[in-house]
């Protein structure tokens, strides 16, 4: 071959190399994304991943990838454009650098919606991507865990086809490789394939995977223990046998000190962990409580770190609640390890952080658990001052319906169990919301004819007076209406017993004491002067 028609083949190979690199370095920032595409930059790559020369293969691959990965529509171009056949044939191939970069843009497309992993899925890449974890290459083994923990993330459905394709088995060697990288990743797949359902999670302990898991509760490396954690959590949470396998593994105390560690994703996922745990039986909860994990919980609630706020509170705050739950010794032990303090930490919006109305009604959950229990437990509650917190939340306003009914439900529970009653009596002045005051109205007519020695502090606080004023004002409702129409609350219970319940405490009085109360009582007696 002459020199000249040489120098016209190594022009055309130096300008498709140019051309692909550019594309792949343009690619990658986000400001070009919307000229490349105009420029109709898809059909410009994809004859090339056909091209002879390999690294002009890759690079073509790689720019798609990044296009893929950076939103649906492009990805749903690639898909459109026919890519997906060539890609899945390229992973049979020979070349690492080739096969890594092939699964990297099968992961960016199927990251986007189910629709489009099932469109990977149904382009035959399953098998090749299993295949490719068995490769010697670490870099080609963790490009196609990740494809695969993509595709098993959308739907149960789709992490059936992964387990079917014998992904599991694989993932769990990659468990146990030297690569930091590579075990992350593999941990993370089998976590998106555990999440979905029982039966699922079940396949990813039988493949021995958790007994890999366990010990690296304890690793140097930050990124492993959030994917460790996390993926533990998706075991642990779909059944009591899978959670009893979690903690047979001797994850305890290993995991109560990731509660402290300095990254805030290690210490969120392993509350969850150990939320997921707790949830289940009073067997559970017991051991996490013997092991110190109440009182971790605790330690990291009330640290004072900003990324302790917001949603990463959430796990451990709903921990208190399933173990409070459970029976009177552990809502005791919660108590006594000062658990209600970060629990109203949430509710008061301490140092002008507000936390969302979702977490705020989970703390108030566990503050029910806890108080719902005997007389001591709710008397607890009330010395920490929450039922008049609970009492502000439930009249706040634009808090959520989902908190409000939270609070009136707590406030059921845990008035219904209070006897102490100094904490009572200022709250029959702070609420003016019917419902709550036939909560109070209920318990005092409880407490107050077994309760001689309370009787006078309730006419000084000036509760025997609201009485008379509450049911004087209700009478002249049903006067107005013609009948009473009683309200009621997120049960199903009406406040229609509350005047039975005013009269048991007013029979507890002399006659004379509660027409002195009465908010008529000094025209009444202008009247009888004025007839003498």
């Amino acid at each position: 071959m002459s020199r000249t028609v040489l120098q016209v083949f190594e022009q055309y190979q130096q300008s498709r190399t140019l051309f692909v690199q550019t594309i792949a370095e343009l690619a990658h920032r986000p400001a070009n994304i919307e000229s490349l595409q105009n420029a109709d930059v898809m059909a410009l790559l994809r004859p090339l991943l056909l091209d002879t020369v390999p690294s002009i293969q890759q690079s073509a691959a790689l720019a798609l990838g990044r296009l893929a990965n950076y939103s649906e529509s492009l990805a749903e171009a690639v898909v459109l454009n026919d890519v997906l056949p060539q890609l899945v044939y390229s992973l049979t191939e020979n070349n690492r650098f080739y096969k890594k970069t092939a699964a990297f843009v099968l992961k960016a497309v199927a990251k986007h919606s189910p629709e489009l992993a099932s469109a990977v899925v149904e382009a035959g890449a399953l098998e090749s991507l299993v295949a490719c974890l068995t490769e010697f290459e670490p870099s080609v083994k963790e490009s196609a865990a990740w494809a695969l923990g993509y595709i098993s993330q959308h739907t149960p459905e789709l992490a059936q086809q992964v387990v079917d394709a014998g992904a599991i088995p694989q993932l769990v060697l990659c468990l146990q490789e030297p690569e930091l990288s590579l075990k992350r990743i593999a941990a993370s797949t089998l976590g998106e394939i555990a999440k979905h359902s029982a039966e699922l999670a079940q396949l990813v302990v039988d493949a021995g995977s958790v007994a890999f898991l366990a010990p690296m509760i304890s690793h140097s490396d930050t990124k492993l223990k959030r994917q460790v954690c996390s993926a533990l959590a998706q075991v642990a949470k779909h059944s009591v046998d899978l959670a009893e396998l979690v903690v047979e593994a001797e994850i305890f105390p290993k995991i109560f000190h990731c509660l402290s560690d300095p990254d805030a994703l290690v210490k969120r996922h392993a509350a969850t962990c150990v939320r997921e745990i707790s949830k289940h039986t009073p067997e559970l909860a017991q051991l996490i409580v013997n092991a110190g994990g109440h009182t971790a919980l605790i330690h990291y609630l009330t640290s004072s770190t900003p990324e302790v706020r917001g949603a990463a509170r959430l796990p451990a705050l709903m921990t208190l609640g399933y173990i409070a739950a459970f029976s009177e010794t552990l809502a005791t032990s919660i108590i006594v390890s000062q658990g209600l303090a970060p629990l109203k930490a949430t509710l008061v919006d301490e140092d002008g952080f507000v936390e969302e109305d979702h977490i705020k009604a989970a703390a108030v959950w566990s503050i029910g658990q806890i108080g719902r229990h005997t007389p001591d437990h709710a008397k607890a509650v009330a010395q920490a001052d929450l039922l008049r917190v609970l009492v502000t939340l439930h009249a706040a306003p634009g808090a959520s319906v989902d908190l409000q009914l939270k609070c009136q439900r707590t406030l059921k529970a845990v008035l219904a169990k209070t006897t102490y009653l100094p904490a009572l009596e200022p709250l029959l002045h702070a609420t003016h919301d019917e419902i709550l005051l036939s909560y109070l109205i209920a318990q005092f007519a409880k407490v107050l004819p077994n309760a001689p020695s309370a009787r006078k502090s309730f006419v000084t606080s000036r509760g025997l007076a609201k009485l008379q004023e509450l049911q004087a004002q209700w009478k002249d409702r049903a006067a107005a209406s013609g009948k009473m129409e009683p309200v009621v609350d997120a049960d199903g219970d009406s406040t229609s017993g509350s005047s039975d319940h005013i009269n048991l405490i007013n029979s507890c009085y002399p006659a004379e004491i509660v027409q002195f109360y009465s908010p008529n009582y000094a025209e009444t007696l202008i009247q009888k002067l004025a007839d003498a």
